[in-house]
């Protein structure tokens, strides 16, 4: 008896029967004559081990990943191969290796989801020679040295710093715009006010000092009256 997810195949006399392999249920075979042999087709995922990958720019990796597959011809994993999964495994940690180490980090970490559909065309093209079709395949971590990630890091933040101070300065010459505009429309009253508004808003800043010099006074000191 085969269970629903099996397949049987029969050799007979060292031959294998013709037709499909047997299954799922019950058969018969002729003691002493056949021999058989049970096939999963369940779908079977297998942990890619951490692979040592050096990219097309040099920089050296560690990639694991998991592939699922599952048997399609259980004729041919018996007579093609003999330890298939070992072989499957085998190939994987190998196309791993292969794929990757011909793309740069940058192209790896914007395309991963590129680079494992790649990967499951070129395993699913060898495998089906052992009867294997392969389901899936996903890369799951990618390890880079820990002086490398010191200086992306550094990188990222030298950028954001330069993106702040371009918008900081973008704001500024904005900001002096609209003021050069709001003065041509101020009335001496108004740009009093924007005055006094302006020394409100600095004096809320505890480690600024701001000694306040009447107008007045201003326009009555000898340096006024000497330049009349």
């Amino acid at each position: 008896v085969v269970q629903e997810y099996e397949r049987c195949v029969i050799f007979r006399l060292g031959r294998i029967l013709k037709g499909q392999a047997k299954g799922p249920g019950l058969f018969w075979i002729i003691p002493w004559l056949d021999a058989i042999q049970k096939v999963d087709l369940r779908t079977i995922s297998f942990k890619i081990p951490p692979q040592e990958v050096l990219t097309a720019d040099s920089v050296p990796l560690k990639v694991d990943g998991v592939m699922f597959y599952r048997i399609a011809d259980p004729i041919l994993w018996v007579t093609r191969v003999s330890n298939g999964f070992l072989a499957t495994h085998t190939l994987a940690q190998t196309a791993l290796r292969a794929t990757l180490g011909v793309y740069t980090l940058e192209d790896i970490l914007m395309q991963r989801r590129g680079l494992a559909q790649r990967m499951e065309e070129v395993l699913d093209s060898i495998c089906r020679m052992w009867g294997v079709q392969v389901e899936r395949v996903e890369i799951k971590d990618l390890t880079l040295p820990c002086s490398l990630q010191r200086c992306m890091a550094s990188e990222a933040e030298a950028v954001r710093e330069a993106r702040a101070k371009v918008i900081e300065a973008e704001g500024e010459l904005k900001a002096s715009l609209a003021l050069k505009a709001a003065a041509a429309e101020f009335s001496s009253v108004a740009l009093q006010l924007r005055y006094l508004q302006s020394l409100n808003s600095i004096s809320t800043k505890t480690s600024v000092i701001v000694f306040p010099w009447p107008k007045d006074l201003q326009d009555t000191s000898p340096s006024h009256h000497s330049h009349a």
